[in-house]
């Protein structure tokens, strides 16, 4: 394998983000004599700025948290839940569980970021958010890649005058290399920098935004953000040849990558052709028992995890595969919807969330994945705050009987599953990826590219990737051979072609870590913005 890039590498400390200039504000913060988690506090924020369709501080997320003095990382959950007047009867209307001003959730993600600097850090917001609220303010060139994003949203973007204002100057979309300027959000983190996440949940920005939910129909109120708190939680884990994999437990639903992965360990990988129709198959089999794992078992009140990775459950769950012929199976979600299939996605326009992950020479390592739910979240820029409100109502269910049906206060099932997989108690990968549901798919291929067929992390990221769906469906960028996808139909797989980089595969940020040298190894993902750096 060769990819289109080098992998980043140094010894100091590294950076592995969606975005240029994200990833050169963490690498700012270390250069100043900050940790891994100062550098992803900066990153995080700088993301909400230069790539809005995918991260806010209104938007949720989960960090892994690798400390040199901790047995294990720590997991910091700062999704939001839904507001106490998210009653099913308010979602009536076509659409507005997915998009405009019905379907923000609370926000967590600020929160997030202040209790891990808190924790953590070295360093104060101010100095940590410096790089967001500068680009924010004096604006940023439009890439490509984000032309795309701001024209496939546009009918989002237009539902509200607030977002129009900043996102379609002028009523149109940003031409490549125009400046996109945010100076209310820049005021907003500002402020926050100055006060503390405070303004945003007790303060005037907590002020302005339930004003602007109770004179535009919204549902957040001032005791929904005042009663929000991060949680740090305990990580759940599993072995995979011999290294353990660490993942927020549920509601994220990284259960099923642990389960992909603990049953694809039954298999000699390594001795499999990362481009056969046997090898691509059998991911496909085993992705689909995990999803069905995951659904029935993930919203339990205590989710049975020691039995369902126990040697005894995956090895019948691995004989129960049909190792040669496709398994139709009902879909990702718990409610079947095929207006939010993916391949419904493709066309219709992008779907959001980021990752990245930033490490140090110190040992603090930070896999985080955060997300506004929709492109660009809700839609809604929340009156002057510049903030754009997430569109996690979209991820609930509206059938009643479901888990993961809407209801106040209640916790989603999230699809957001950063990971971190060490070797002998030191890191040994931190790896993760946006794409919906896809996310948890996408991981554990990124993991097996490293871990059985020997890729650095570069390769590991580029390498061309499935995803399953509902009944048959078979997505498969179509860098993988005419033959083997033959192959594929052969075995009743209905194959889609998704293209030669898709973004409905992700868009993975990994670092791979060399225990012998100390050297860390950054790869970024060509399908995005994605850029690595490290000294």
């Amino acid at each position: 394998m060769t990819a289109h890039r080098p992998a980043a590498s140094g010894r100091n400390g590294i950076v592995t983000s969606a975005h240029q200039l994200a990833t050169q504000a963490g690498m700012r913060i270390l250069w100043a004599g900050g940790n891994a988690v100062d550098a992803a506090v900066a990153v995080a924020a700088a993301l909400s700025v230069v790539e809005p369709c995918s991260s806010g501080p209104a938007g949720i997320g989960y960090m892994l948290i690798r400390t040199p003095h901790e047995p294990a990382p720590a997991v910091l959950d700062f999704v939001g839940p839904a507001p106490e007047a998210a009653h099913p009867d308010r979602f009536t209307t076509p659409g507005s569980k997915d998009v405009g001003i019905l379907s923000a959730m609370v926000p967590g993600a600020a929160a997030g970021w202040s209790a891990a600097l808190e924790r953590y850090g070295t360093m104060d917001l101010a100095t940590v958010l410096a790089p967001a609220i500068t680009h924010a303010e004096q604006g940023f060139p439009v890439s490509h890649y984000l032309h795309h994003y701001l024209a496939a949203a546009r009918p989002r973007l237009e539902l509200a005058a607030t977002s129009r204002e900043i996102f379609l100057p002028n009523g149109r979309v940003p031409r490549p290399g125009e400046l996109l300027v945010q100076k209310n959000a820049a005021d907003t983190l500002r402020l926050i920098a100055e006060a503390g996440t405070e303004a945003l949940y007790h303060g005037p920005i907590a002020e302005e935004i339930t004003q602007y939910c109770a004179d535009h129909g919204g549902l957040l109120t001032a005791s929904d953000l005042a009663g929000f708190t991060p949680n740090w939680q305990d990580p759940i884990s599993s072995t995979y040849r011999g290294l353990t994999v660490y993942c927020p437990p549920a509601p994220s639903a990284a259960l099923e990558y642990l389960i992909s992965l603990r049953m694809l360990g039954e298999f000699p990988l390594s001795e499999m052709a990362a481009d056969s129709d046997a090898y691509l198959h059998l991911l496909s089999e085993v992705f689909k028992a995990a999803i069905e794992e995951r659904k029935a078992h993930l919203l339990d009140p205590s989710p049975p995890y020691d039995d369902l990775l126990s040697d005894a459950h995956i090895t019948g769950a691995t004989q129960r595969l049909d190792l040669q012929r496709a398994t139709p199976f009902p879909g990702e979600r718990h409610e079947y919807n095929p207006a939010l299939e993916w391949t419904r996605a493709v066309f219709a326009g992008p779907e959001n969330t980021t990752h990245f992950v930033t490490a140090d020479a110190q040992g603090y390592v930070v896999s985080c994945t955060q997300t506004l739910g929709g492109a660009f979240g809700s839609g809604v820029v929340a009156g002057t705050t510049g903030l754009l409100l997430n569109s996690f109502a979209s991820w609930f269910d509206t059938d009643p009987t479901s888990p993961n049906a809407i209801g106040p206060g209640k916790k989603v099932e999230v699809c957001l599953a950063p990971s971190q997989i060490w070797s002998d108690g030191r890191p040994f990968l931190a790896v993760g990826t946006p794409g919906s549901y896809g996310i948890l798919q996408t991981t554990p291929q990124m993991i097996i590219n490293v871990v059985d067929h020997r890729m650095d992390i570069q390769e590991a990221i580029e390498a061309p990737r499935i995803r399953v769906g509902h009944g048959t469906l078979l997505g498969t960028e179509s860098r993988i051979s005419t033959e083997t996808l033959a192959r594929l139909r052969g075995r009743g797989h209905q194959v889609h072609d998704l293209g030669a980089w898709s973004r409905v595969v992700g868009g993975g940020h990994g670092v791979a870590f060399d225990p012998d040298t100390s050297t860390m190894w950054g790869g970024a993902d060509p399908r995005r913005d994605g850029f690595a750096f490290a000294w």
